[in-house]
């Protein structure tokens, strides 16, 4: 599987990956548009235009109309907001791949940002942000962001505050997209079943008359200490979320194959240690994982756990005892083995189908604009020894870089505050 990638003059990346094997093809577009690059009175921008595309374009100007189009190919399709950008995509049988590169481009270039569709998504919009509300698991994970890094935009929901939502108007969208959807800051990526020449042709005449635009920079975030030790939410809820952490890399540190085995090694699978500990042992949890999430310029290495309310002293005690032990012992090598090919395996199992390879180039295309192969990055995983791991964890495990994020019954930080600095 070689990508093929090259530049169009005016800017806009393109990667495509043949699979001559596939059933399917997949075509997605991701442009540097997420909430990092939000300003605070108009946060929660980013995921507001991604929903209203859907809503009309200048081809189909009524609301459905690309909906219903696509559910008649036999598609999938939807689109996504992270914290450094946003993701349109659709995949169907290859045979119908020219009918939905042509709707997701349309998304792309022709929204027309309909002032009455606007009205109706405002509410929708609302609504997905009451339901993060409602969803403890998915809602520690921003309280996280916050204790993480304060106020900027690293520390903001990406679905934004409520009160902006319902004040942003068709010009906060205009602008924030003429700002950010240009093509220095887009990559086109088709991956499945096509053929090359052809394929090349259609992205070239459907993204090559667009005008080059200087591209809008995110500030850069600020990093080091957690903003806060400790953010807790009261929830009336039958088990407490938690999310246990500490500031780590960007996705460019050559350190990031060795947090990533070592993030295996501790909360990567059902064989893990804090798995067997906290799950098998003290019957404490259901989910329990733990792993890097690495940005262009900031990243954290964190623990996220469900927990019984009672035992919650207990489990987090036994997460900060296990990021201790992997300062102290270095991993034996039989165990070191097996996280590794755990790894490895994920990695490649996942890039069966086309939209796991087209997402896999493409994230990669987006943030640090060179692509890495399967093979490379196997190898720079086998690469990494248990000294590795220790140094990196000796690096970022200290107690004085370790924030909390909970909810559940709770009023106050206290009881956790005391927890971290035994």
């Amino acid at each position: 599987m070689n990508p093929k990638k090259f530049t169009l003059p005016n800017g806009i990346r393109v990667i495509l990956a043949p699979q001559a094997q596939s059933v399917a093809a997949t075509a997605l577009i991701l442009v540097e548009a997420g909430s990092e690059y939000e300003k605070k009175n108009v946060n929660g921008i980013s995921h507001f235009l991604e929903h209203l595309v859907f809503k009309g374009t200048v081809k189909r100007p009524h609301a459905g109309m690309i909906a219903e189009e696509l559910d008649a190919l036999g598609a999938e399709f939807n689109a996504f907001t992270g914290q450094e950008y946003t993701g349109y995509w659709a995949k169907a049988e290859y045979r119908k791949l020219p009918h939905i590169f042509e709707l997701i481009s349309d998304l792309y270039l022709n929204p027309i940002f309909n002032p009455q569709e606007i009205e109706k998504e405002r509410g929708v919009v609302i609504e997905e942000i009451n339901m993060y509300e409602d969803t403890p698991m998915r809602r520690v994970q921003e309280l996280f962001s916050s204790a993480m890094y304060g106020d900027q935009p690293a520390g903001w929901d990406i679905a934004g505050r409520k009160e902006v939502i319902k004040r942003l108007g068709r010009e906060d969208f205009i602008e924030y997209r003429s700002a950010h959807y240009v093509p220095e800051a887009t990559v086109v990526v088709v991956a499945g079943n096509f053929n090359l020449k052809k394929m090349t042709n259609e992205v070239k005449k459907a993204f090559g008359s667009i005008q080059s635009a200087l591209k809008v920079k995110k500030p850069k975030t600020k990093t080091g200490r957690p903003a806060s030790r400790v953010v807790t939410k009261f929830k009336e809820s039958d088990q407490s979320h938690l999310i246990i952490g500490v500031p780590a890399y960007t996705v460019f540190d050559r350190r990031r194959h060795a947090l990533e085995v070592l993030g295996n090694v501790i909360g990567g699978g059902m064989s893990s240690r804090l798995f067997r500990k906290i799950r098998e042992e003290l019957g404490a949890a259901y989910y329990i994982r733990a792993g890097a999430e690495l940005f262009a310029d900031h990243g954290h290495f964190a623990v996220s756990v469900g927990a019984d309310h009672a035992k919650v002293p207990t489990v987090v005690r036994a997460i900060l005892d296990e990021l201790q032990r992997a300062c102290d012992e270095p991993i034996p090598i039989k165990e070191l083995s097996k996280a590794k090919d755990h790894l490895i395996g994920g990695l490649l199992i996942g890039l069966e189908t086309s939209d796991e390879v087209a997402s896999f180039y493409g994230g990669q295309e987006i943030i640090t604009r060179k692509l890495e192969s399967t093979e490379e990055i196997v190898r720079n995983v086998k690469k990494v020894t248990a000294g590795d791991i220790q140094r990196v964890a000796k690096n970022l495990f200290r107690p004085e870089l370790v924030c909390l994020s909970a909810i559940g019954p709770y009023r106050g930080s206290g009881s956790f505050a005391k927890l971290l600095r035994k």
